[in-house]
């Protein structure tokens, strides 16, 4: 086994333990904590590992012992005031009744035993441009400001207190498929109870978009651990409750209902327990050869750097060229828009040369007072002025060579 794949397993391994409240084991002679680490800050699963690691600090170096603590403690302090944070933004924006979907919320937290081994889940929110602009001044009176932005989708806005919210004017997702689907699942979505603006998914189209949005960070080599145990924790929640064949024909709109499906079976063999295994074979076919799920497992833990080659799933390589298309569009798109925006500044520079060489009668009768008795002088004066500076240049260039 290599060293990712191990340590990948390694954090599967923890998280699942302290779930289910077991016995950890580590072979202790493979690790590099440093790794470890940084490879757990990464998934955004680091305050898991931290109490999972609580009794066998021994085994730990005390340096990076310090490090999970530190991601524990601002999971413990942040995490708590997260849905206080939520409620206030979502009633100012009932209260002003500005229309709006919320994608996702921290309300995954109540899903976790211990709401300190939570992410600190952002707020995100999606409305059309013009209340896009509204929102954000709310945000800003409330003391948010914004660390990172989505191209032409949005921005991440963040307050001291640790509270995240993605605020969007258009869907992060570029296929064509994705952006009907979104649309639908904004269009169906609920005002909330009390509320008067502020909509909500049902709870199948609330796993719809997990499952859609977890198949596209795969294919982007951006799916995470704390992605895969959020969809777990979700779908375990409500499976009982669900329509499943509603979710089934709508991850087909999205056609990447097979790998969706192998996404919800992997996460219930990383952190399922026995009696979840009957339930998997509900979930799709199960197959002897567990090739694809190794590929998975490669490419979630290797970000994208090993299992890639080996992609044999026809909805991994559609919407994987579907999304090179797509890049493909906007980087001519990009290219297109620098060429006009050099065009444009020769275009402006031209003008300014011509203006300069031929100014406006205004000015030259600011120079020349004469001017203002004999307009149709002019094109003489301009042509004076250009004989003078013409002149002064050449006294200054000899001036220069002496």
């Amino acid at each position: 086994m290599n060293q990712v794949l191990f340590e990948g397993r390694l954090l599967v391994n923890m998280i699942s333990t302290l779930l289910h409240k077991g016995a950890l084991q580590v072979r202790y002679g493979r690790v590099n904590w440093e790794r470890i680490f940084r490879t757990a800050d990464y998934h955004r699963v680091a305050n898991i590992i931290y109490l999972g690691l609580l009794g066998n600090g021994d085994m730990v170096p005390e340096r990076w012992m310090g490090r999970f603590f530190d991601r524990y403690q601002e999971a413990l302090i942040g995490g708590g005031g997260c849905e206080t944070a939520e409620q206030e933004i979502l009633a100012l924006l009932d209260a002003e009744g500005v229309p709006c979907v919320v994608l996702s919320s921290a309300t995954i937290r109540g899903l976790y035993e211990l709401p300190e081994t939570a992410d600190m889940s952002p707020l995100r929110l999606y409305l059309s441009t013009e209340n896009y602009i509204l929102v954000k001044g709310f945000l800003v009176d409330l003391g948010y400001e914004t660390i990172q932005n989505y191209s032409d989708y949005g921005e991440r806005m963040h307050r001291i207190s640790g509270m995240n919210v993605d605020i969007y004017q258009k869907l992060p997702f570029k296929t064509k498929y994705y952006e009907k689907g979104m649309r639908e699942l904004a269009f169906r979505a609920r005002v909330r109870a009390g509320g008067t603006g502020v909509r909500i998914f049902y709870p199948e189209d609330r796993l719809v978009f997990r499952l859609a949005s977890a198949a596209y960070q795969y294919v982007e080599d951006a799916l995470i651990l704390r992605d895969m145990l959020d969809l777990f924790l979700y779908h375990k929640a409500w499976r009982d409750q669900l329509n499943h064949g509603y979710i089934k024909k709508k991850l087909q709109g999205f056609h990447v209902d097979v790998l969706a499906d192998k996404l919800l079976r992997l996460s219930y063999m990383w952190f399922g327990e026995k009696e979840d295994k009957e339930y998997m074979q509900t979930v799709g076919e199960l197959m002897e050869d567990l090739t694809p799920f190794d590929i998975l497992e490669n490419r979630i833990f290797s970000r994208g750097e090993q299992g890639k080659d080996k992609e044999t799933d026809p909805q991994v390589l559609g919407l994987t060229r579907l999304l090179n298309k797509e890049e493909e569009r906007e980087t001519k798109k990009a290219k297109r828009e620098t060429r006009r925006k050099k065009k444009e500044e020769k275009k402006k520079a031209r003008g300014r040369f011509w203006r300069w060489v031929f100014p406006d009668y205004k000015y030259m009768s600011g120079l020349y007072p004469a001017l203002e008795k004999a307009p149709f002088l002019l094109p003489f004066y301009w042509l004076s002025r250009s004989i003078r500076l013409l002149i002064g240049m050449s006294k200054n260039s000899n001036k220069e060579d002496q």
